[in-house]
C-alpha cells in the first residue's frame, strides 16, 4: 500500500455502476476535475444488477485493490459503498445520490454502508434527513460544467435543433419510459396547454442536452423522487426557466431565481406554472446562482475530505 505524504499524493479507486453502458457523468466529471487536482484515479465498475449482480463483483473489486494499490476508495450510490467495505484494508468514501435513499428496501443496505464507511457524502439535505447519519458525513451536491453548460444564442439553438421561432418548447427532465420521472403528470399538464410541445430528453450527448436546454423556453421535472438532479443544475448554468415538483434540492437550488417555479404534483398547478415560465419568455438569472457548483469547487471540497482521512 502506497503511504499518503505531506504533499497530497494519493491513489483513489472509484467504485461505482455501469449506468445504461456508460459511467453518469455526474460521477466522470467529477473524477477528471480531481484528476486535475494532482489525483490518480482508477475506475472499478459494475454491471451486474441486483444484490447477487454485487456480490459476484466483489472478488473483481479484491483483485483490483491489489493490483491498483490505493490509498482510498470512493465508492457511488449505497450498495456499492456496502461493497466497498467488506474489505477493511482500505478506508471508503461513499456518496449516497438518491435513488439509495429514496428507496426503502435499499435505504436499509445503505446505512450498513454507512457505518462502515470511514466518511459519507449525501447530495441533498432531504437526503441527509431521511437517512440520519450519526457521524463523519457532509452535503456536498455534485458538481456542473459550467463550461461546457452555458447560455447559447436561442434562434441559433433552434435552428440546429429543427424548432422555429414561434414554438412553445418544454424539455421533460428524463426519458418518458423513466417510471420514477413520473412522465404521465408531464403529459397531462402539457395536455392542458395545447399549444406547448413536450420534448423527450433521450439519447442526446451532454453537448445536445447544453443545447436543447438553449433552444426550449422552460425545464420540466414531475419526478416522484430525486437526489440532486444534474439537469435542475444544467437548466441553471445555461439559464433555462424552470417548473419543478418538490423533490431532491430543486428548492434550494433554484432559490428565488425569478422565472423559476415549484409546483405541487397536480396537473392543473404544473400546467399553471408552466404557462407562467414560458410567459417569462427570457433566460433567467440562474446561471450567477450555480456558480457555487462547479465542478472545479465541488473537487476542492472532496480532494479536502480525502485528504483529512489519509493524514489520520
Amino acid at each position: 500500500m502506497l503511504l499518503f505524504t505531506h504533499i497530497g499524493y494519493m491513489k483513489v479507486l472509484i467504485v461505482c455502476s455501469i449506468n445504461q453502458g456508460r459511467i453518469a457523468p455526474f460521477i466522470s466529471d467529477q473524477v477528471e476535475n480531481l484528476r486535475n487536482e494532482g489525483v490518480e484515479i482508477e475506475f472499478y465498475t459494475i454491471s451486474e444488477r441486483g444484490l447477487s449482480g454485487y456480490w459476484k463483483s466483489r472478488k473483481g473489486l479484491l483483485l483490483k485493490i491489489n493490483d491498483f494499490q490505493p490509498n482510498l476508495i470512493h465508492a457511488h450510490y449505497g450498495l456499492s459503498g456496502l461493497m466497498a467495505n467488506l474489505q477493511r484494508k482500505v478506508p471508503v468514501v461513499t456518496t449516497y445520490h438518491g435513488s439509495d435513499i429514496n428507496n426503502v428496501k435499499i435505504l436499509y443496505l445503505s446505512k450498513i454502508s454507512m457505518l462502515l464507511s470511514r466518511y459519507n457524502i449525501f447530495v441533498s439535505q432531504r437526503n441527509i434527513d431521511k437517512a440520519h447519519p450519526k457521524r463523519n458525513y457532509s452535503l456536498i451536491s455534485c458538481g456542473v460544467d459550467t463550461e461546457l453548460f452555458k447560455l447559447l444564442d436561442k434562434s441559433t439553438c433552434r435552428q440546429l435543433s429543427g424548432f422555429s421561432e414561434t414554438e412553445k418548447l418544454a424539455l421533460f427532465s428524463s426519458i418518458f419510459d423513466n417510471r420514477v420521472k413520473n412522465p404521465r403528470l408531464a403529459q397531462d399538464a402539457v395536455k392542458l396547454l395545447p399549444d406547448v410541445k413536450l420534448i423527450e430528453l433521450k439519447g442526446c450527448t451532454r453537448e445536445q442536452v447544453c443545447q436543447l436546454l438553449n433552444t426550449v423556453d422552460v425545464t420540466l421535472m414531475t419526478s416522484f423522487t430525486e437526489g440532486s438532479p444534474q439537469i435542475i443544475k444544467e437548466a441553471m448554468a445555461c439559464g433555462c426557466p424552470i417548473v419543478s415538483v418538490d423533490v431532491g434540492d430543486v428548492k434550494e437550488i433554484i432559490g428565488n431565481t425569478e422565472g423559476c417555479f415549484i409546483c405541487l404534483p397536480d396537473k392543473e398547478e404544473v400546467a399553471m406554472a408552466l404557462s407562467k415560465a414560458i410567459e417569462y419568455g427570457k433566460r433567467t438569472e440562474g446561471r450567477y446562482r450555480i456558480l457555487n457548483f462547479d465542478n472545479r469547487i465541488v473537487a476542492g471540497k472532496i480532494l479536502a475530505i480525502y485528504r483529512k482521512i489519509l493524514a489520520g
